[in-house]
């Protein structure tokens, strides 16, 4: 017995070892660079935080290791980042390997040659993030409300029957005011499941269709036609595909006089399908109208670009008779789960904005109205109101107002937009970017030794994070600043590989993608289908399958704590002493970009607030990734589904 526990012991012990020596200490985008890209290890001493006690000093020389011929294909030194200073948002010292010049593809590693410590494997390729953008897209399919998932689209583990469509839920919805009266019944299905909770929220939908648009303006040439999806192989982009499914259910939400009811209210279990519960809409408000017409305007100039006129022409007439009523109707609202509003129960979150976000929703509808249309009353609207944005009044932009931001440049674009206009827009943006202390001048100045600098880190930092990305390619969308444009698209680069694994964890901010090319990240996240101890779907690796590849997590949140009905008041004994039923620091106490753990434990420890999804995170990751997918490359790029 004694020798097989000093088995048991130095096993682990090696294992432990290995890990230090695989990428804890040597961080690098674990998927790995395009050629022409920045490529820039980042090497790490840990000093304050959960790992203080972990010690690494870096060799003087590094090799980077082509893996399949062991050889040394480059050699350099270390350097460190402030003169060896602690960098206070992720309590690391902090030393950069700057392998740029390496641009031949391959698969390989860095090593440290005095020490033996090494990085993840990674790739150098034109279509290293191709197969990551498919299963990253793939997830809008797991989140479909009311569609069956079956091989072989879901693949197997991931099964399961079209949910929410029984009597009672979405295909004879009822208002959450009058839930006995049949009358009021409609046909609501379709449409995501909005993060980890089933609700759909129409304003919050309409954004994610907006943003599926201007991913496909801004690289059509990244989007497939073979994501393995129902719609696949029909000539369309599975990425138009996809969106449709959204759009379809906004336009069930409009009622005929153009205005929209504002949320289903789903109920939840896990698989989707098992959920009996009935579903509630909630009532029309001016926000979410103004928002789909938003979409439907600038959705119908993309699906009339992909020869489908018909449907770009319904999309158009419902955008004009939305703007008409939100401008008959300019402050309706109505807030879910609100007592104020005596909604209470229907849905989580709270989609109703203040006068600002209406303000703003108009002015983006207007924006693109007028450009599918024409008709100048939509110009002479954003004319007179665009000095509103923030953007214009503070001369500061930053991710949080990234839509905003987004409006404003698109309209520099249109055809017979006004020249002054115009130029204010730009010259704003260019005075934000180049001048801003948080913006370019942060990039230049490696404000952050993780190289991907961002002020504020919140609940959704990682969406956040990629708006940021999101933020530099703009200057090269809009032609705001020619000379920045090199500069802009190295760090909007260094957003995905924060993403990718270059941040104080080593971690990949993506579930499941050990067998696509990550060595370490995300097994597992707050969602009701992969619940907390479900034996299927819980832990990748523990539980028979884990949730699906590619899902993007909430990230590091400074402000996450246990519920506050802790540690005595959460209604029972065992209740409370769920309360420390499992260590919280990390994500507590931790500095900023630490503040994250891999867990999906439910009320009171509320992992929500830290690792739940949601496809407003996904689909601006989903825009910044495709940025860096070579153009065409992703024919010849089969769907890697079974590694």
């Amino acid at each position: 017995m004694k020798t097989t526990r000093l088995s048991i012991i130095l096993i682990f012990v090696i294992l432990s070892s290995l890990l230090a020596q695989s990428g804890q200490f040597i961080i690098v985008d674990q998927f790995g660079y395009p050629p022409d890209a920045k490529k820039i290890a980042v090497i790490k001493n840990p000093q304050i935080g959960f790992d203080a006690n972990d010690s690494y000093i870096p060799g003087a020389v590094y090799q980077m290791i082509e893996v399949s011929s062991e050889e040394s294909i480059y050699t350099g030194t270390p350097t460190a980042w402030q003169d060896g200073q602690t960098d206070e948002s992720s309590g690391d010292q902090i030393w950069h390997f700057d392998f740029s010049d390496v641009n031949t593809p391959g698969s390989y590693y860095i090593l440290d040659q005095e020490t033996g410590y090494r990085s993840f494997e990674f790739d150098i390729s034109e279509t290293v993030y191709n197969n990551v953008l498919k299963q990253a897209l793939r997830t809008f399919f797991y989140q479909r409300s009311g569609f069956a998932k079956q091989e072989p689209y879901a693949e197997e583990g991931w099964t399961d029957d079209a949910s929410h469509v029984a009597n009672g839920q979405d295909l004879d919805c009822r208002s959450f005011f009058d839930k006995n009266d049949r009358t009021s019944e409609k046909d609501l299905h379709g449409g995501w499941y909005d993060a980890g909770d089933y609700n759909k929220y129409t304003s919050w939908t309409a954004s994610y269709v907006v943003d599926l648009m201007l991913a496909y303006l801004e690289n059509p040439a990244a989007w497939c036609d073979d994501c393995n999806i129902p719609e696949s192989g029909n000539g369309i982009p599975d990425l138009l595909d996809e969106a449709k499914w959204g759009l379809d259910h906004l336009m069930r939400l409009q009622l005929t006089n153009g205005s929209t009811l504002s949320i289903v209210g789903e109920s939840h279990a896990s698989p989707p399908s098992a959920a009996a519960g009935p579903s509630y809409y909630g009532k029309v408000n001016t926000s979410s109208t103004l928002s789909v017409s938003a979409a439907f305007a600038l959705s119908s100039k993309v699906y009339r670009l992909v020869g489908m006129d018909e449907y770009a022409d319904t999309l158009i007439d419902r955008a004009m008779l939305a703007w008409d009523w939100a401008q008959d109707n300019p402050n309706v609202l109505f807030n879910n789960n609100d007592s104020a509003y005596n909604s209470v129960g229907l849905g989580a979150g709270r989609q109703e904005t203040d006068d600002y976000g209406r303000t703003m929703r108009k002015l983006r509808a207007a924006c693109y109205l007028f450009e599918v249309t024409g008709d100048t009353q939509y110009r002479d609207h954003f004319d007179s109101h665009y000095r509103e944005c923030h953007l214009i009044q503070w001369y500061f932009a930053y991710p949080f107002e990234i839509d905003n931001q987004e409006t404003l440049l698109y309209y520099t674009t249109l055809d017979n937009a006004t020249p002054s206009v115009i130029n204010t827009i730009k010259s704003r943006y260019r005075s934000a970017m180049l001048n801003g202390s948080e913006n370019l001048k942060a990039i230049d100045s490696l404000k952050d030794p993780y190289l991907a600098h961002m002020k504020d880190y919140t609940w959704g930092s990682n969406g956040i994070k990629s708006c940021q990305g999101l933020m530099y390619y703009d200057i090269i969308n809009y032609d705001i600043d020619e000379a920045s444009e090199a500069k802009a698209k190295d760090a909007a680069l260094t957003y995905v590989n924060y993403l990718h694994g270059v941040n104080p964890l080593s971690l990949v901010y993506l579930s499941n993608m050990v067998d696509h090319g990550a060595e370490d990240c995300v097994m597992e996240f707050y969602h009701s289908w992969f619940t907390n101890g479900s034996e299927l779907w819980d832990r990748a690796g523990v539980s028979t399958y884990g949730p699906p590849p590619g899902f993007l997590t909430g990230g590091p949140n400074p402000s996450y704590d246990r519920d506050g009905c802790c540690p005595q008041g959460c209604g029972s004994s065992f209740n409370n002493s769920m309360c420390y039923s499992e260590s919280i620091s990390p994500p507590k106490n931790q500095p900023k970009q630490k503040s994250y753990k891999d867990f999906n434990t439910s009320w009171p420890l509320n992992s929500w607030s830290v690792t739940e999804n949601s496809c407003g995170y996904q689909v601006k990751y989903l825009r910044l990734l495709s940025k860096f997918v070579i153009a065409d490359a992703n024919d010849s790029n089969e769907l890697d589904l079974d590694p």
